[in-house]
């Protein structure tokens, strides 16, 4: 991966220490890829091709299939099928999307650092500052034992709730959350569709960024890169794309190895 530096690698893998506990278990899970039958990675051809040619230019690494974005697939299958699909570990709270109906378009902040991130209390008065401050709309769902009350009237607190349904809504702007499966360099300064705010969180740079997003240009241009992804992803996943014949060669090499077994 071109120009990633040291402080853009997960925390978890950020250690300059050989004795470190996760590096024995990393080395065992990188030896494991040379012995198995194929790689399959979440994401898609258009998206990654550089860090995909670095892989697949590895002669001992087996057959290396991109199927991503999985979600996206469930586009292809009906939607009274795929409704009964989704999962999360608590209980999702309808509720928002109701409050989420009364917002404008483009208006209001996505805030979820997932059901299994920790934060100390001053990072989390920090973000609760900076969204306050920035007066704009904003939905934070946060753990259950964390929840208040709405926030200054432009802000709702709420539990679990319907994450893709959500993130569909037409109200909503922008998505304030920390890595998950995305690298945050490659969000910020590849890709174009995102805006780094430093590890040691300060509510003015919180409400800096929210604004920007929601009423600046470079917000209106990573709109504008978001959507050209989503065209690409779903480019991918249709019927004839990367990911959709990757898939297809997976179930299929699958179904053959059954046979052979038998």
């Amino acid at each position: 991966m071109k120009d990633i530096r040291f402080r853009d690698l997960p925390s978890f893998v950020r250690t300059t220490d050989p004795n470190d506990a996760f590096l024995p278990a990393a080395m065992i899970e990188m030896g494991r890829t040379y012995d198995a039958a194929a790689l399959i990675f979440n994401t898609f051809d258009a998206q990654e091709m550089e860090v995909l040619d670095a892989f697949k230019s590895q002669l001992q690494l087996p057959p290396i299939y991109t199927v991503g974005p999985l979600q996206f697939h469930l586009n292809q299958i009906p939607q009274n099928e795929s409704q009964s699909l989704g999962s999360n570990l608590w209980k999702e709270d309808r509720k928002c999307l109701d409050w989420l109906d009364s917002k404008e378009p483009n208006s209001v902040i996505y805030v979820n650092f997932g059901s299994i991130t920790i934060m100390t209390t001053e990072q989390l008065l920090e973000f609760a500052w900076g969204l306050a401050n920035s007066k704009c709309n904003f939905l934070w769902i946060i753990r259950p034992d964390l929840v208040a009350e709405e926030i200054n009237g432009s802000g709702l607190l709420a539990s679990w709730c319907p994450q893709e349904d959500v993130l569909n809504h037409p109200s909503i702007a922008g998505f304030l959350t920390h890595y998950q499966l995305t690298n945050c360099r490659y969000s910020c300064h590849h890709w174009g569709v995102g805006l780094e705010i430093d590890s040691n969180v300060k509510r003015d740079e919180v409400e800096t960024v929210v604004r920007e997003l929601i009423q600046g240009e470079k917000g209106k241009n990573m709109k504008k890169r978001a959507m050209e992804g989503k065209k690409k992803a779903e480019e991918a996943t249709s019927a004839g794309g990367s990911s959709f014949v990757n898939l297809e060669k997976i179930v299929m090499e699958i179904i053959a190895s059954k046979i052979t077994d038998q």
